[in-house]
């Protein structure tokens, strides 16, 4: 008799993960590489840079499979997976960015422009794209609250499991996240407008 793995729940996937099989790791990874992809995607904004990320997510859970806690449901182990390797690209990110501006001025040619792609544009989603940027220049603490709460429709108790704060600092952090996205557009707009 086979095991239909599709009729598993998480628990029993992870636990036959952390067994040996791969095939449950599989199903797991088919289940939450949506909702994975769309939190590194709010948090790095480049939907490129998302895919390598989320396979740098992925690959890292299935070799740490042996740590995964069976007490904690696997959807804020493997957010928390995720959120740490947008940490680890920003800071990466950020690196790359300080030694390139140490280049000469002659190299100046090389650097890629913010402005949005002319496919971006075409497809008609410029007002979608101002908010993207709104939410990609909130703070990173910010953000992460913002994107889980609202984009990835989590609770406040799993929000605060995953980034390891209160429920209270998530609550704090959801509205300064909203007050400064809400300054951020309307100055986008009135900017457009001028």
């Amino acid at each position: 008799m086979t095991l239909d793995l599709s009729q598993c729940d998480d628990r029993e996937l992870t636990s036959l993960a952390v067994g040996g099989h791969p095939s449950a790791f599989r199903e797991l990874m088919g289940r939450y590489k949506g909702p994975v992809f769309r939190l590194i995607r709010s948090n790095v904004g480049d939907p490129e840079e998302a895919l390598d990320i989320l396979q740098e997510c992925f690959v890292s859970a299935f070799t740490n499979i042996g740590k995964y806690d069976p007490e904690r449901p696997f959807r804020v182990w493997i957010a928390r997976i995720a959120l740490n390797k947008c940490r680890d690209w920003a800071r990466r990110r950020a690196v790359r960015s300080f030694f390139s501006l140490a280049r000469p001025i002659a190299a100046d040619e090389d650097f890629e422009s913010d402005v949005p792609s002319p496919e971006r544009e075409a497809q008609g989603r410029a007002e979608l794209a101002e908010v993207e940027r709104a939410i990609a220049g909130l703070p990173l603490p910010l953000r992460e609250v913002l994107t889980l709460r609202t984009i990835e429709e989590l609770s406040q108790v799993e929000t605060a499991a995953i980034l390891g704060i209160s429920e209270k600092a998530v609550e704090t952090r959801l509205y300064r996240a909203r007050t400064q996205l809400k300054a951020k557009m309307e100055g986008a707009l009135e900017s457009g407008i001028a």
